[in-house]
């Protein structure tokens, strides 16, 4: 069983990874941001809240995310592992995810931060933006959202570290450079903690 984290600053090529290492493993990725996209697409009204927060470079609040992260968590494909995207960001999610993990009798295995440098990521997701017309992409929602991930999320990193689970990989690179670096990274032990 294989249950996986991948933390990175928004840009980083968190969901391209989390795409190429659910398929290496078998297990499906889930992406918060990808649920949201979709409510947002269909015009639910998940979709109309989610996007006002995204339009201002907003995190979704805790609880609406956590039920969407519960609900997704006890669907049957995810019994033989998962690979989480976007989510925990905050050290509340952190505790909502470790209650309901402990629920079904089960911990994370691995948690991959995805290191980049942040002018980087502005031009990567700008470009993005241009390609695909996501509003959530402007160059100054892009700055926001780097702010509110060092703020909000990075502590989260410490958190995982002390549990031994964290492997920090280099996410600058192609794709499949990155991909195997993520892969060695999940073939080593979690250290002890």
């Amino acid at each position: 069983m294989t249950r996986l984290l991948i933390m990175g600053p928004p840009g980083a090529g968190k969901g391209t990874q989390a795409e190429l290492v659910a398929k290496r493993f078998a297990v499906p990725a889930i992406s918060t941001g990808d649920i949201f996209r979709s409510n947002i697409a269909d015009q639910t009204e998940l979709g109309r809240e989610v996007k006002s927060y995204l339009d201002s470079g907003r995190y979704v609040p805790d609880e609406l995310t956590n039920e969407v992260v519960r609900d997704r968590l006890s669907q049957a494909d995810v019994a033989d592992g998962f690979l989480l995207d976007g989510y925990p960001r905050t050290l509340s999610q952190v505790d909502f995810l470790d209650k309901v993990l402990a629920e079904q009798g089960h911990e994370l295995d691995h948690v991959i931060v995805l290191d980049v440098d942040v002018d980087e990521v502005v031009k990567r997701l700008h470009q993005r933006a241009i390609q695909e017309g996501r509003s959530d992409d402007s160059p100054e929602v892009i700055r926001e959202r780097q702010e509110v991930y060092l703020q909000q999320t990075a502590p989260l990193i410490a958190v995982y570290r002390d549990r031994g689970l964290v492997f920090e990989v280099d996410g600058l690179g192609s794709v499949e450079e990155v991909q195997q670096r993520v892969a060695d990274a999940i073939a080593q032990p979690p250290q002890p903690h």
